[in-house]
Protein backbone atom coordinates (compact mmCIF):
# COMPACT_ATOMS: atom_id res chain seq x y z
CA UNK A 1 0.00 0.00 0.00
CA UNK A 2 1.07 3.17 -0.49
CA UNK A 3 1.78 6.01 2.09
CA UNK A 4 2.03 9.68 2.39
CA UNK A 5 4.58 11.14 4.81
CA UNK A 6 3.65 14.80 5.55
CA UNK A 7 5.94 17.06 7.59
CA UNK A 8 5.47 20.79 9.44
CA UNK A 9 3.96 22.65 12.05
CA UNK A 10 0.69 21.48 13.96
CA UNK A 11 -0.34 24.13 16.07
CA UNK A 12 -4.08 25.71 17.85
CA UNK A 13 -6.45 26.99 16.29
CA UNK A 14 -8.76 29.60 18.72
CA UNK A 15 -11.75 30.85 17.29
CA UNK A 16 -14.55 32.56 19.01
CA UNK A 17 -18.08 31.29 18.57
CA UNK A 18 -19.66 31.50 15.21
CA UNK A 19 -19.50 34.67 13.33
CA UNK A 20 -18.42 36.92 16.27
CA UNK A 21 -15.56 39.90 16.43
CA UNK A 22 -12.10 39.16 18.25
CA UNK A 23 -13.18 42.15 20.33
CA UNK A 24 -16.96 40.78 20.92
CA UNK A 25 -15.46 36.97 22.19
CA UNK A 26 -14.91 36.26 26.25
CA UNK A 27 -13.45 32.79 25.40
CA UNK A 28 -12.27 30.64 22.62
CA UNK A 29 -12.61 27.63 21.06
CA UNK A 30 -9.57 25.36 21.03
CA UNK A 31 -8.89 22.62 17.81
CA UNK A 32 -5.60 21.84 16.28
CA UNK A 33 -4.52 22.59 12.85
CA UNK A 34 -1.24 22.41 10.58
CA UNK A 35 -1.38 22.36 6.58
CA UNK A 36 0.24 19.71 6.64
CA UNK A 37 -0.98 17.83 9.19
CA UNK A 38 -4.62 18.48 7.55
CA UNK A 39 -3.37 17.01 4.39
CA UNK A 40 -2.71 13.58 6.76
CA UNK A 41 -6.16 13.70 8.26
CA UNK A 42 -7.80 14.07 4.87
CA UNK A 43 -6.10 11.07 3.24
CA UNK A 44 -6.78 8.93 6.77
CA UNK A 45 -10.05 9.26 6.55
CA UNK A 46 -10.35 8.30 2.58
CA UNK A 47 -8.35 5.20 3.80
CA UNK A 48 -5.22 6.02 3.14
CA UNK A 49 -1.65 5.45 5.07
CA UNK A 50 -0.45 8.49 6.31
CA UNK A 51 2.67 9.77 8.53
CA UNK A 52 2.97 12.71 10.12
CA UNK A 53 6.37 14.22 11.61
CA UNK A 54 7.10 17.36 13.24
CA UNK A 55 8.53 18.90 16.14
CA UNK A 56 6.54 19.26 19.72
CA UNK A 57 7.10 20.68 23.20
CA UNK A 58 6.90 17.41 25.34
CA UNK A 59 3.50 18.98 27.62
CA UNK A 60 -0.11 18.18 27.98
CA UNK A 61 -1.36 20.81 25.04
CA UNK A 62 1.12 18.84 22.49
CA UNK A 63 -0.31 15.67 23.89
CA UNK A 64 -4.20 16.56 23.07
CA UNK A 65 -2.56 17.08 19.79
CA UNK A 66 -1.63 14.64 19.12
CA UNK A 67 -4.45 12.26 20.36
CA UNK A 68 -6.13 14.09 17.61
CA UNK A 69 -4.38 12.79 15.03
CA UNK A 70 -4.28 9.08 16.85
CA UNK A 71 -8.13 9.25 16.06
CA UNK A 72 -7.90 9.84 12.49
CA UNK A 73 -5.69 6.88 12.18
CA UNK A 74 -2.62 9.25 10.99
CA UNK A 75 0.50 7.97 12.32
CA UNK A 76 2.60 9.54 14.74
CA UNK A 77 5.70 7.54 15.63
CA UNK A 78 8.37 10.07 14.10
CA UNK A 79 7.28 13.20 15.97
CA UNK A 80 10.34 14.70 17.83
CA UNK A 81 9.83 16.38 21.50
CA UNK A 82 11.76 19.23 22.63
CA UNK A 83 11.53 23.54 22.59
CA UNK A 84 9.15 25.49 24.31
CA UNK A 85 5.93 25.91 22.62
CA UNK A 86 3.27 25.46 19.94
CA UNK A 87 2.37 27.91 17.68
CA UNK A 88 -0.81 29.67 18.02
CA UNK A 89 -3.07 31.23 15.19
CA UNK A 90 -6.93 32.92 15.47
CA UNK A 91 -9.25 32.74 13.31
CA UNK A 92 -12.26 35.08 13.07
CA UNK A 93 -14.93 33.70 10.03
CA UNK A 94 -16.18 36.52 7.84
CA UNK A 95 -19.50 36.60 6.71
CA UNK A 96 -21.15 38.07 3.53
CA UNK A 97 -19.14 41.10 2.28
CA UNK A 98 -16.97 41.01 6.11
CA UNK A 99 -13.86 38.81 5.20
CA UNK A 100 -12.35 36.13 7.84
CA UNK A 101 -9.06 37.38 9.75
CA UNK A 102 -6.18 35.38 10.72
CA UNK A 103 -3.51 36.25 13.41
CA UNK A 104 -0.68 34.49 13.91
CA UNK A 105 1.82 33.64 17.40
CA UNK A 106 3.89 31.29 15.86
CA UNK A 107 7.62 32.39 16.96
CA UNK A 108 9.94 30.37 18.70
CA UNK A 109 7.88 27.54 18.37
CA UNK A 110 9.40 23.89 18.70
CA UNK A 111 9.21 22.91 15.24
CA UNK A 112 10.94 26.49 14.26
CA UNK A 113 13.59 25.53 16.26
CA UNK A 114 14.41 21.79 15.00
CA UNK A 115 17.22 20.84 13.22
CA UNK A 116 17.68 18.25 10.60
CA UNK A 117 18.87 15.67 13.21
CA UNK A 118 15.92 15.77 15.02
CA UNK A 119 14.76 13.43 13.05
CA UNK A 120 15.53 10.08 11.91
CA UNK A 121 14.87 10.35 8.27
CA UNK A 122 16.10 7.31 6.71
CA UNK A 123 13.65 5.22 9.31
CA UNK A 124 10.73 8.12 8.67
CA UNK A 125 10.77 7.77 4.40
CA UNK A 126 11.30 3.48 4.89
CA UNK A 127 8.04 2.13 3.28
CA UNK A 128 6.70 5.29 2.60
CA UNK A 129 5.80 6.97 -1.37
CA UNK A 130 5.00 10.36 -0.84
CA UNK A 131 6.56 12.89 0.87
CA UNK A 132 4.72 16.28 1.34
CA UNK A 133 4.99 19.99 3.11
CA UNK A 134 3.59 23.56 2.25
CA UNK A 135 5.76 27.06 1.91
CA UNK A 136 4.30 27.45 5.32
CA UNK A 137 7.29 25.80 7.03
CA UNK A 138 10.26 27.27 5.82
CA UNK A 139 8.70 30.61 6.33
CA UNK A 140 8.47 29.68 10.37
CA UNK A 141 12.20 30.88 10.84
CA UNK A 142 15.80 31.79 9.13
CA UNK A 143 16.90 28.45 9.72
CA UNK A 144 14.18 25.87 9.24
CA UNK A 145 14.53 26.23 5.40
CA UNK A 146 17.65 23.98 5.24
CA UNK A 147 16.00 21.61 6.90
CA UNK A 148 12.93 21.18 4.55
CA UNK A 149 15.90 21.44 1.97
CA UNK A 150 17.42 18.62 3.11
CA UNK A 151 14.12 16.33 3.64
CA UNK A 152 13.60 16.46 0.11
CA UNK A 153 16.53 16.13 -1.14
CA UNK A 154 16.72 12.91 1.36
CA UNK A 155 13.04 11.68 0.13
CA UNK A 156 13.72 12.28 -3.85
CA UNK A 157 17.33 10.37 -3.31
CA UNK A 158 15.11 7.26 -1.23
CA UNK A 159 12.83 7.27 -4.80
CA UNK A 160 9.76 8.98 -2.73
CA UNK A 161 7.21 11.44 -5.09
CA UNK A 162 7.62 14.68 -3.74
CA UNK A 163 4.95 17.38 -3.41
CA UNK A 164 4.42 21.11 -2.23
CA UNK A 165 1.42 23.88 -1.73
CA UNK A 166 3.15 26.60 -1.91
CA UNK A 167 0.73 28.21 0.40
CA UNK A 168 2.40 32.33 0.30
CA UNK A 169 1.78 33.95 4.11
CA UNK A 170 2.79 37.35 4.00
CA UNK A 171 2.06 37.45 7.58
CA UNK A 172 5.30 35.04 7.91
CA UNK A 173 7.78 36.20 5.83
CA UNK A 174 8.55 38.84 2.81
CA UNK A 175 8.12 37.64 -1.36
CA UNK A 176 12.29 37.99 -1.48
CA UNK A 177 12.57 35.76 1.46
CA UNK A 178 10.03 33.51 0.34
CA UNK A 179 11.41 33.07 -3.59
CA UNK A 180 15.16 32.52 -1.97
CA UNK A 181 14.12 29.20 -0.18
CA UNK A 182 11.24 28.08 -2.50
CA UNK A 183 13.47 28.25 -5.88
CA UNK A 184 15.99 25.70 -4.15
CA UNK A 185 13.33 23.48 -2.97
CA UNK A 186 11.86 23.56 -6.45
CA UNK A 187 13.87 21.14 -8.54
CA UNK A 188 13.04 18.28 -5.56
CA UNK A 189 9.64 18.87 -5.92
CA UNK A 190 7.21 16.26 -8.77
CA UNK A 191 4.12 17.67 -8.04
CA UNK A 192 3.28 21.40 -7.36
CA UNK A 193 0.13 22.78 -5.31
CA UNK A 194 -0.51 26.74 -6.15
CA UNK A 195 -2.73 29.73 -7.07
CA UNK A 196 -2.48 32.25 -8.67
CA UNK A 197 -0.65 34.70 -5.33
CA UNK A 198 1.19 32.16 -4.53
CA UNK A 199 2.32 31.48 -8.19
CA UNK A 200 3.72 35.88 -8.76
CA UNK A 201 4.46 35.86 -5.30
CA UNK A 202 6.63 33.42 -4.76
CA UNK A 203 8.07 32.38 -8.31
CA UNK A 204 7.37 35.40 -10.12
CA UNK A 205 5.37 33.78 -12.41
CA UNK A 206 1.97 35.95 -13.12
CA UNK A 207 -1.53 34.52 -14.97
CA UNK A 208 -2.33 36.74 -17.84
CA UNK A 209 -5.79 38.96 -17.38
CA UNK A 210 -6.61 37.81 -13.86
CA UNK A 211 -7.63 40.08 -10.90
CA UNK A 212 -9.23 37.65 -8.25
CA UNK A 213 -10.05 40.83 -6.64
CA UNK A 214 -12.13 41.96 -9.04
CA UNK A 215 -13.21 38.24 -9.58
CA UNK A 216 -11.76 37.86 -13.04
CA UNK A 217 -10.38 34.55 -14.01
CA UNK A 218 -8.80 33.62 -17.19
CA UNK A 219 -8.18 30.14 -17.80
CA UNK A 220 -5.51 30.93 -20.74
CA UNK A 221 -3.24 32.37 -17.63
CA UNK A 222 -2.96 30.00 -15.22
CA UNK A 223 -2.31 27.21 -18.47
CA UNK A 224 0.21 29.62 -19.48
CA UNK A 225 1.47 30.10 -15.12
CA UNK A 226 1.89 25.97 -15.19
CA UNK A 227 3.19 26.02 -18.30
CA UNK A 228 6.20 27.87 -17.04
CA UNK A 229 6.36 25.99 -14.37
CA UNK A 230 7.28 22.89 -15.59
CA UNK A 231 9.60 24.38 -18.24
CA UNK A 232 11.59 26.02 -15.56
CA UNK A 233 12.13 23.41 -12.79
CA UNK A 234 11.07 20.35 -14.07
CA UNK A 235 8.25 19.69 -12.39
CA UNK A 236 5.78 16.85 -13.90
CA UNK A 237 2.53 18.32 -11.93
CA UNK A 238 1.08 21.27 -11.42
CA UNK A 239 -2.16 22.08 -9.56
CA UNK A 240 -3.75 25.64 -9.41
CA UNK A 241 -7.03 26.22 -7.35
CA UNK A 242 -9.43 28.69 -8.98
CA UNK A 243 -11.34 30.82 -6.27
CA UNK A 244 -13.92 33.25 -7.18
CA UNK A 245 -15.11 35.33 -4.00
CA UNK A 246 -18.81 36.17 -4.40
CA UNK A 247 -18.29 37.10 -1.11
CA UNK A 248 -16.64 35.64 2.62
CA UNK A 249 -19.93 33.77 2.13
CA UNK A 250 -20.14 32.29 -1.05
CA UNK A 251 -17.16 31.36 -3.41
CA UNK A 252 -17.33 29.89 -7.05
CA UNK A 253 -14.63 26.89 -6.71
CA UNK A 254 -12.59 24.98 -9.32
CA UNK A 255 -9.20 23.90 -10.38
CA UNK A 256 -7.08 22.55 -13.11
CA UNK A 257 -3.84 19.95 -13.00
CA UNK A 258 -1.27 20.39 -16.08
CA UNK A 259 0.65 17.59 -16.42
CA UNK A 260 2.29 16.43 -19.81
CA UNK A 261 1.69 19.47 -21.26
CA UNK A 262 -1.87 19.70 -21.15
CA UNK A 263 -4.19 21.33 -19.02
CA UNK A 264 -7.29 19.48 -17.66
CA UNK A 265 -10.26 21.80 -15.71
CA UNK A 266 -12.72 20.15 -13.14
CA UNK A 267 -16.27 21.38 -12.95
CA UNK A 268 -17.51 24.27 -11.15
CA UNK A 269 -18.76 24.27 -7.77
CA UNK A 270 -20.66 26.70 -6.19
CA UNK A 271 -20.37 27.13 -2.55
CA UNK A 272 -22.02 28.50 0.25
CA UNK A 273 -19.20 28.43 3.01
CA UNK A 274 -19.46 26.81 6.20
CA UNK A 275 -15.35 27.47 6.96
CA UNK A 276 -13.37 27.94 3.69
CA UNK A 277 -9.94 27.17 6.31
CA UNK A 278 -8.63 23.85 5.21
CA UNK A 279 -10.14 24.27 1.84
CA UNK A 280 -6.42 24.77 0.41
CA UNK A 281 -5.05 21.28 2.17
CA UNK A 282 -8.14 19.52 1.50
CA UNK A 283 -7.91 19.80 -2.27
CA UNK A 284 -3.84 18.69 -1.68
CA UNK A 285 -5.30 15.83 -0.36
CA UNK A 286 -7.64 14.72 -3.09
CA UNK A 287 -5.04 15.67 -5.25
CA UNK A 288 -2.65 12.91 -3.57
CA UNK A 289 -5.50 10.42 -3.52
CA UNK A 290 -6.01 10.23 -6.95
CA UNK A 291 -2.45 10.48 -7.91
CA UNK A 292 -1.39 7.36 -5.03
CA UNK A 293 -4.46 5.92 -6.91
CA UNK A 294 -3.29 5.88 -10.58
CA UNK A 295 -6.21 7.65 -11.79
CA UNK A 296 -5.91 9.31 -14.59
CA UNK A 297 -5.49 13.69 -15.08
CA UNK A 298 -9.08 14.13 -15.38
CA UNK A 299 -10.40 12.01 -12.87
CA UNK A 300 -7.68 13.19 -10.34
CA UNK A 301 -8.68 16.50 -10.47
CA UNK A 302 -11.98 16.19 -10.57
CA UNK A 303 -11.62 14.33 -7.07
CA UNK A 304 -9.51 16.72 -5.44
CA UNK A 305 -12.17 19.48 -6.70
CA UNK A 306 -14.91 18.04 -5.46
CA UNK A 307 -13.14 16.91 -2.05
CA UNK A 308 -12.19 20.33 -1.26
CA UNK A 309 -15.82 21.73 -1.89
CA UNK A 310 -17.19 19.01 0.44
CA UNK A 311 -14.47 20.17 3.17
CA UNK A 312 -15.59 24.23 2.49
CA UNK A 313 -18.90 22.66 4.32
CA UNK A 314 -17.30 21.57 7.37
CA UNK A 315 -16.74 23.54 10.51
CA UNK A 316 -13.03 23.63 11.30
CA UNK A 317 -9.59 22.41 8.85
CA UNK A 318 -9.64 19.04 9.12
CA UNK A 319 -11.77 17.57 5.91
CA UNK A 320 -13.99 14.42 7.34
CA UNK A 321 -15.13 13.37 4.03
CA UNK A 322 -15.00 9.78 2.87
CA UNK A 323 -13.77 8.88 -0.41
CA UNK A 324 -17.31 7.63 -1.07
CA UNK A 325 -18.86 10.56 -0.33
CA UNK A 326 -16.23 12.88 -2.50
CA UNK A 327 -17.00 9.96 -5.89
CA UNK A 328 -20.43 10.55 -4.85
CA UNK A 329 -20.12 14.31 -5.50
CA UNK A 330 -17.42 13.70 -8.61
CA UNK A 331 -20.69 11.58 -10.16
CA UNK A 332 -22.92 14.52 -9.89
CA UNK A 333 -24.72 14.04 -6.69
CA UNK A 334 -24.70 17.37 -5.07
CA UNK A 335 -28.18 18.38 -4.37
CA UNK A 336 -27.93 17.87 -0.54
CA UNK A 337 -30.42 15.73 0.21
CA UNK A 338 -30.96 13.78 3.38
CA UNK A 339 -29.78 10.08 2.91
CA UNK A 340 -31.46 7.83 4.21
Amino acid sequence: MKKMVGFGDYLLRLNPEGYLHFIQADHFQINYTGAEANVCVSLAMMGMDTEFVTRLPDNDIAACGVAELRKFNVGTSHIAYGGERMGVFYAEKGASQRPSKIVYDRKYTSIATCAYEDFDWEDIFAGATHFHMTGITPALSKTIPSVCIKACRKAKEMGLTVSCDLNYRKNLWTEAEANACMVQLMPYIDVLVANEEDAEKVLGIKARDTDVTQGKLNREGYIDVAEQICQTYGTKMVAVTLRRSISASDNEWSAMLYTNGKPYFSKQYMIHLVDRVGGGDSFTAGLLYGIMNDYGPQETIEYAAAASCLKQTIELDFNLSTADEVKRLVGGDGSGRVQR
